[in-house]
């Protein structure tokens, strides 16, 4: 944790439940975004013209629409089939908005639309039609300014990779101007979003607070005998309960082998006495993300093992939260909890020493890599926001106010990890080594995932779900109070059978 006296750790307190109170302080004003698009067009390397898309209207009514992030963080309008087009020329910055008609027959299908009017009323910009947006693009492009794409721009066209949007519409414009211009500005943005306002912290703070609310129902109702998608049900009602959009990303709930696949999220196995069950969940509450992972025992109490490797993993990622302070970089952080990660593995005999190499090179090529990276191979965390991979000033630098960002270290301890290492003779006396401690260990599980803002004050922990062991068992051991131990056993028992045949299940 980040060096805190008590009143800094009041503060915090106060701070989370600022984010608890509701949606009040968590608004974006229209002055907001106008600021962000001055700060774009003030980084431009010379007077242009910017293009910004946002999505596009989803082919069938029923599926979701979700908005584009770069397009959303310049503008907040939600709708679909929206564009931005903000020139800058001769000192003096203009942004237009292009958006669908008001249709009061489609609109019965998919809802009503701001039309011109009502965007600009909205956001302060200008707006028109979108039919409009490629003319005045060929007017304002045909007097030689180049043209900046907000984002998803192809430089080269490749074979292996379908062209975005913004490809098809900048050949278009190519063929009728020859000599333009063209450039990508997403690193600009990319810089802009590394740095959270208040009103951003406070939303993503909103969306911590709903999926620290799912992780705690989670924990005290999983049970033994649950399917994975129980759980994932109850998380997805909490946040939908607590005003969440939708989930940050698929929500994972991996138990037993499943829980050593990082990205798992199938959610569909029977949870068994003595399993480890990782819950790497988050809510996007008005299109900020949050991330939190949380592993627990299924039944209730830790084995000896599970205790081992999850005392193991906290300990990493209090050594990573104790870097974590105004200035500190990210690379600072990664060492110190790999470090501890590395000690431990070494102690439980997973493997040889801290500072063991093993070959990693596919066909027994010369390449070394650290023997923990066998059981932690993954980053130490990453930038939370309009994605829940979002750029971060401590990418570039260091932590700053206004960064937000993950911790979370974890040990993946794979069944079958031993059949697929290189086959070479150091592998095979390594092997011989650790295999005992690998069968001990064998598809014990943990990741440990936290949220962190900075502010002037310094780093806070946000996502205050129990992770400490004893906190874990208290709640896991909590009498159940979301109905689920009341479900129909009979429905159960018929997926059981239902599903017994079926091969596809890998890991279940």
């Amino acid at each position: 944790m980040p060096r805190r006296s008590l009143s800094l750790a009041a503060a915090a307190l106060l701070f989370l439940s600022a984010f608890r109170a509701g949606p009040l302080a968590a608004q974006i004003t229209a002055d907001e975004y106008a600021s962000r698009r001055a700060a774009l067009a003030a980084a431009l390397p010379s007077d242009g013209v910017v293009l910004a898309l946002g999505g596009e209207e989803p082919p069938e009514d029923f599926l979701s629409f979700w908005q584009r992030p770069n397009f959303l963080y310049l503008t907040g309008l939600r709708e679909p089939s929206a564009a931005m087009v903000l020139v800058r020329r001769g000192g003096r910055t203009a942004t237009t908005l292009y958006v669908q008609p008001r249709d009061p027959a489609r609109e019965v299908w998919t809802g009503s639309r701001l039309g011109p009017d009502g965007a600009a009323a909205l956001t302060g910009a200008g707006a028109r039609l979108r039919g409009e947006l490629e003319p005045a693009l060929d007017s304002l492009l045909g007097g030689g300014l180049p043209l900046y794409v907000a984002g998803g721009l192809s430089a080269v066209a490749r074979e292996d990779v379908p062209p975005t949007v913004e490809d098809l519409l900048v050949a278009r414009l190519k063929k009728r101007h020859r000599a333009l211009r063209v450039a990508s500005v997403a690193g600009q943005l990319a810089a802009m979003r590394g740095r959270k306002s208040e009103a951003e912290l406070a939303l993503i703070g909103k969306a911590v607070a709903i999926t620290v609310d799912a992780q705690r129902a989670a924990m005290a109702a999983v049970r033994p005998g649950m399917n994975e998608f129980e759980l994932q049900a109850l998380i997805e009602y909490t946040f939908r309960r607590n005003g969440a959009d939708r989930p940050s990303f698929a929500t994972i709930v991996g138990s037993g082998p499943n829980a050593t696949t990082l990205h798992y999220n199938a959610d569909d196995r029977f949870m068994e006495d003595g399993d480890m069950v990782v819950m790497d969940v988050g809510a996007s509450y008005r299109g900020y993300a949050a991330d939190v992972t949380r592993s627990v025992p299924v039944n209730g109490r830790f084995t000896p093992e599970q205790r081992a490797v999850y005392q193991l993993v906290r300990d990493a990622q209090a050594s990573a939260e104790r870097q974590a302070t105004l200035g500190a970089t990210k690379q600072l952080l990664a060492d110190s909890a790999a470090a501890v990660i590395a000690a431990g593995l070494a102690k439980l005999g997973l493997i040889e020493a801290a500072d063991a190499t093993y070959d990693c090179a596919e066909g027994g090529g010369a390449e070394r890599c650290p023997q923990y990276r066998m059981f932690y191979m993954h980053g130490l965390g990453h930038g939370i926001g309009l994605e829940v991979h979002d750029p971060d000033q401590y990418d570039r630098s260091r932590i700053a106010p206004g960064s937000a960002f993950t911790i979370e270290p974890g040990v993946y301890v794979r069944a079958n990890l031993l059949q697929i290492l290189p086959d070479t003779p150091r592998n095979r006396a390594m092997i011989a080594r650790i295999r005992p401690a690998v069968e001990r260990y064998r598809n014990v599980a943990v990741r440990i995932e936290d949220d962190y803002v900075a502010t002037e004050r310094g780093v806070e922990w946000i996502s205050r779900a129990p992770r400490e062991l004893a906190e874990v068992e208290a709640l896991l051991a909590s009498p159940r109070t979301d109905g689920i131990a009341a479900r129909d056993s009979a429905k159960v028992q018929w997926y059981r059978a239902t599903e017994a045949g079926r091969s596809d299940r890998g890991g279940h």
